[in-house]
């Protein structure tokens, strides 16, 4: 009985030690989760910013926009009248020389104007000399004539009536021959005075007709030069050594007047028309370098440089735009005229600015800043800007290359807050 009572005793003192060991031990593994806890949170209220070095690089800001190349020496051909292409001479995008004939149209009906309006011009000069001559002679001469005779037989009547007269106061005349002869020289004075009144209407008349005629003639004149310039613009010819850049037409195909028959420019010396956006003319100077690009080469680039800055904005679309004119290298003819193109304008360049991307600037009051890292806090630090383009700033003054800057947007990052920061390639 003894025994099973120690034996009983002994199975109790073992399990209540037990008891105690497991309550130690869930004690200390409660400790230490609830350190692990302390630990944690004291590690995740430490905010992570990333942070990168200012460095060194060229620092260009561009003007970006489109354009259109237009040449610089270049002359369009246009129809002088309606008609039909008789003969084609070349093709489009050939080199040609000057004085070579490209095209030829049909000029009958030009060629049978022109010789009636020289007809015209002849009758018109004879009729200025015939006036000025004193008119047409037959009926200039039977005037004369006709009014010399009227004037003889004036003379005539008169001085027999006068003698009859005094004949009449002798009895050695009549009065029925008084009276006969003054009838006679009353109808002569009319015919003399008739005369004399066509005459003077005859010099009027061939006036009139002189004006008239000079008239004609300036009409004619005018009318023959305008021929001979259809005549002439019936045969296109180059007007210099160019590129037939524009030639739309085939043999026997009919035109019309003013329509466009062939255009020739001396494509080494292209433009640039270069339609810049309201808001970036005021970065614009003369001799700024151009940049060109055409779809058409996506491989290649074009070099130019601004001659001449927009003194006016117009309506271009849904735009309002300046016209910028620009200088172009074309050396290997690979632009053509009227061709869309994009356009990169150099308006600031620093070849050894010291750049730091844009999301590490912050503004208060005008006064740009940034946090640079001392340690592992925070400190803020004004900054003078330079120039900048769409990524970046270049820093004027107040950091070095040395100095690790806060890139992150977190804005509730102050002066002196500690940080866990980690780096980023520039």
């Amino acid at each position: 009985m003894l025994y099973r009572f120690r034996r009983g005793q002994r199975v109790a003192n073992i399990t209540f030690m037990n008891r105690w060991k497991l309550i130690v031990i869930a004690v200390l593994i409660a400790a230490a989760i609830a350190a692990g806890f302390a630990y944690h949170s004291m590690r995740t209220a430490i905010p992570s910013v990333q942070v990168i070095h200012p460095a060194r690089a060229g620092l260009y800001d561009y003007v970006t926009c489109n354009g259109k190349i237009e040449p610089v020496n270049a002359t369009v051909f246009h129809a002088p009248l309606d008609t039909f292409v008789t003969g084609v001479f070349s093709k489009e995008g050939r080199m040609v020389h000057r004085g070579e004939t490209l095209l030829t149209l049909d000029a009958s009906e030009v060629r049978a104007n022109l010789a009636k309006a020289k007809i015209e011009l002849l009758s018109a000069e004879e009729g200025i000399r015939q006036a000025q001559a004193g008119g047409p002679p037959d009926e200039k001469a039977q005037l004369s004539a006709d009014l010399r005779q009227a004037k003889v037989d004036l003379d005539r009547l008169q001085t027999r009536q006068d003698a009859l007269e005094k004949l009449l106061e002798s009895h050695a005349s009549t009065k029925d021959e008084v009276s006969q002869n003054a009838a006679a020289l009353a109808r002569v004075r009319t015919l003399v005075e008739t005369l004399q009144k066509k005459q003077e209407d005859f010099a009027s008349r061939v006036g009139l007709q002189e004006k008239s005629d000079q008239l004609r003639q300036q009409q004619a004149k005018e009318t023959i030069h305008s021929l001979e310039q259809q005549l002439q613009s019936a045969t296109v010819v180059s007007p210099f050594e160019g590129t037939l850049y524009s030639f739309p037409l085939r043999n026997g195909d009919y035109v019309k007047v003013g329509e466009e028959l062939a255009s020739v420019a001396e494509l080494r010396k292209v433009r640039l028309r270069a339609y810049v956006d309201e808001s970036d003319i005021g970065h614009l100077k003369l001799d700024q370098p151009v940049k060109i690009s055409w779809d058409a080469m996506p491989d290649r680039e074009w070099s130019g440089k601004t001659e001449q800055i927009p003194q006016q904005v117009e309506a271009r679309g849904t735009r309002s735009v300046g016209e910028v004119l620009c200088s172009v290298n074309n050396d290997k003819l690979e632009l053509l005229p009227n061709v869309n193109v994009d356009v990169r304008i150099l308006v600031q360049a620093s070849d050894h600015a010291l750049l730091l991307p844009r999301g590490a600037v912050r503004a208060q009051q005008g006064r740009h800043y940034v946090f640079v890292l001392e340690g592992n806090r925070l400190s803020r630090r004004v900054v003078i800007l330079g120039m900048a383009n769409t990524t970046s700033y270049d820093i004027v003054s107040g950091l070095t290359e040395s100095d690790s800057v806060v890139l992150s947007g977190n804005s509730n990052l102050r002066d002196g807050l500690e940080v866990r920061p980690y780096e980023t390639a520039p």
